[in-house]
């Protein structure tokens, strides 16, 4: 049995550097982010004006804006009603239900044949993410260039402009093709860890392919599901490379990160607000706090992570 100290020292070896890293990076810009957001630095170091909440207060003072039809008070307020929508949507139809259909897609034909589809779909996240913007600016051209309108204009008189019209259709898809291309990749792992003898029972017994889905997939799934559910929506949260590259500052698709970096790092849309631009981070930081604890609990993780209840000795 080894002794506490020699266990605290492999300890100290080996979780040392992670350590390290996760205050450098992780814990260290929250807190300067923090302290950034309760003052009115503006392109400066210097924290001017510490402690203020006028950050804050901007928030809900900016000018009266709509969205879907609702009044809202300001830019930060349609800022988070973009934010749940391009998440909920992105979410729940690409990264989640989109991902387990290319997983069950490529599971059910032969291996090969799924493995080579698996690499092409996973060619866009694989590319620079410049490259898979400027692809999607070609798609969506509003000129008779565009691949989408070469295709519309073989029915209709007047090519069609989805970035102008509808622009939350635009980096939902775009984000999700690409986003759903991880949840496939631990789907198909998941799958093909099921037990091979459950499927041929479930046809002895006479189930089709949806019943064998339903019934032996699916609960097998519960875990990968949960995981990829929480990890995605937090990464949503925070996303807008995408949504920068295809879209720019555009009003029409601003999402609370897009917000944050603009008011922060773009000065051709009123970037230079540093404190500004780290309270509205500050907000995205709860938000996800609160989201992920939410779906921890609703998801029962907790019960993934126990101790297992049998011993398997080697």
């Amino acid at each position: 049995m080894m002794k506490p100290s020699r266990l605290s020292l492999d300890a100290l070896l080996f979780l040392g550097p992670a350590v390290v890293l996760m205050l450098a990076f992780f814990v260290a810009p929250i807190v300067v982010n923090i302290l950034v957001s309760f003052s009115d630095m503006s392109q400066t170091v210097r924290l001017d004006g510490f402690p203020t909440t006028a950050q804050y207060n901007k928030l809900g003072k900016l000018d009266p804006d709509a969205f879907l039809g609702f009044e809202l008070r300001g830019s930060f307020y349609r800022a988070l009603a973009l934010t749940a929508t391009f998440v909920f949507l992105t979410l729940f139809i690409f990264n989640v239900s989109f991902a387990l259909i290319l997983a069950l897609t490529t599971t059910a034909i032969p291996e090969r044949m799924g493995a080579v589809f698996r690499a092409i779909w996973l060619l866009p996240r694989m590319s620079p993410s410049v490259v898979y913007a400027l692809l999607w600016l070609w798609v969506v051209d509003s000129s008779e260039r565009g691949l989408l309108n070469q295709v519309w204009l073989l029915f209709a008189s007047e090519p069609i402009n989805l970035r102008l019209d509808h622009p939350m259709l635009v980096i939902v898809v775009a984000n999700g093709l690409i986003g759903a291309s991880l949840g496939m990749i631990i789907f198909t792992s998941a799958i093909r860890s099921i037990p091979e003898h459950l499927f041929h029972a479930a046809r002895a017994d006479g189930a089709g392919p949806l019943s064998i889905v339903r019934h032996v997939v699916l609960p097998a799934l519960r875990w990968p599901i949960s995981y990829i559910t929480i990890y995605q929506a937090l990464a949503l949260l925070v996303s807008f490379e995408y949504i920068f590259l295809i879209m720019g500052p555009a009003r029409s698709t601003m999402t609370m990160a897009m917000l944050s970096y603009t008011r922060t790092l773009a000065p051709q849309v009123g970037g230079g607000q540093y404190a500004y631009g780290a309270a509205i981070a500050m907000i995205l930081i709860v938000i996800g706090i609160v989201v992920a604890l939410a779906m921890w609990r609703l998801a029962n993780m907790k019960a993934l992570l126990q101790k297992p209840r049998i011993e398997v000795n080697g």
